[in-house]
């Protein structure tokens, strides 16, 4: 159930982003989700790829700062007040979202997004045990 994340570290100048995404497109990884986080100085880059091992191979070749993290996709409810039932499900049982952000695709008409939690087993067990699809990585791949 647990979807592997790549997050790059990269200076906030002209140009960087561009040459994070000519890396993967040469190397034939295709990006399935992302979320860019700055500051004045640097940014982070996380994203979920169809192939995370060539992914942090050749960004680290070209001199990148890379690791892997594990996060889980989770189905929403497509609606309003989707996101807030999931989120207050998490809250009654005291689990902390660290981050997330939304996947490019639907899984069976509803929104797919991403999340980063400080205890990613304790999440998953809460959400499957009210009944929330957490998306198993390799499906996440594949939408």
């Amino acid at each position: 159930m647990k979807v592997e994340q790549i997050s790059i570290f990269i200076e906030n100048k002209s140009g960087r982003l561009a040459e994070v995404t000519r890396i993967l497109g040469e190397a034939k990884v295709n990006i399935r989700a992302l979320s860019l986080a700055d500051t004045s100085d640097f940014g982070i880059l996380r994203l979920i790829v169809d192939d995370t091992d060539l992914a942090l191979r050749v960004l680290k070749e070209h001199h990148f700062t890379v690791n892997k993290t594990e996060v889980i996709g989770v189905e929403v409810p497509d609606q309003p007040g989707g996101l807030c039932s999931i989120l207050e499900i998490l809250d009654k049982n005291d689990i902390n979202v660290e981050y997330m952000y939304a996947f490019v695709e639907r899984s069976k008409g509803n929104a797919v997004i991403i999340f980063r939690f400080d205890s990613v087993d304790e999440a998953i067990r809460v959400l499957t045990e009210n009944k929330i699809t957490v998306l198993k990585g390799e499906r996440i791949s594949t939408l």
